[in-house]
């Protein structure tokens, strides 16, 4: 009697899993939530002590410096992406798995934008009040910041899997990231800008769900791609 093989689990079942492992694995190293959540809080707190009460000055800079903030959080998390696997050895299980790395990839970048992107964003109301926001440009910010955050996490993903192993592999990650960063540091200041002047801004949003949905159709077979590289 020929022996049978066990059903392997659907890509989709996979990337639930690979999520989910991720996101236990984040709730027991609490760090590495908290850490990015207070870099963003102190600066977007700190800027307005420096510069002074004045409205009209923290109208004008509010949009940016919400967004750097937001961008330094995230690169500040994104060296842990695969390093941790990478030491204790589940990085090499990920590469010989049957299931197709890209979507193992993406779990993982849920996972990341899940603990890191989308805490920013909840908690990005609080601060933009400091910047005495109205509560319509609240909204165009926290929704710039949800579709900015996504490719954030997809895109910071790459430069992770190529610098994953190396010594001080942090400031090569930022070097790699920045570049295709900056279009939705500019679009999502510019839209959150636009929107406080009381100007038209829906091209903005259009644009920065536009890059997410490039992004989320490049990023988890370009990470696959770097992750095999970094390997060899």
């Amino acid at each position: 009697m020929k022996a049978t093989n066990p059903k392997q689990p659907s890509i989709f079942a996979s990337l639930i899993a690979i999520t989910r492992r991720d996101l236990l694995l984040a709730l027991r190293r609490p760090g590495d939530i908290l850490n990015p959540l207070f870099f963003f809080a102190m600066v977007c707190t700190l800027f307005p002590l420096a510069v002074g009460p004045g409205a009209e000055q923290l109208t004008l800079s509010g949009p940016g410096v919400l967004w750097v903030a937001a961008l330094l959080a995230t690169l500040l998390s994104l060296n842990s992406l695969f390093m941790s696997d990478h030491e204790d050895g589940s990085l090499d299980q990920l590469l010989v798995s049957p299931q197709p790395l890209p979507i193992l990839a993406l779990g993982k970048m849920i996972a990341h934008w899940l603990t890191t992107g989308l805490p920013l964003v909840l908690i990005s109301p609080l601060l933009a009040m400091t910047y005495r926001m109205p509560v319509d440009v609240i909204g165009v910010l926290m929704l710039t910041l949800l579709l900015g955050t996504v490719c954030l996490s997809l895109l910071g993903s790459i430069g992770a899997a190529l610098t994953v192993g190396l010594h001080r592999g942090t400031a090569l990650l930022s070097l790699l990231i920045l570049p295709l960063a900056m279009p939705v540091l500019l679009l999502g200041a510019s839209t959150v800008s636009l929107a406080a002047d009381s100007e038209l801004y829906a091209t903005g949003i259009w644009a920065l769900g536009a890059y997410a949905v490039l992004a989320l159709s490049l990023a988890p077979y370009a990470t696959a791609a770097a992750l095999r590289i970094s390997n060899e």
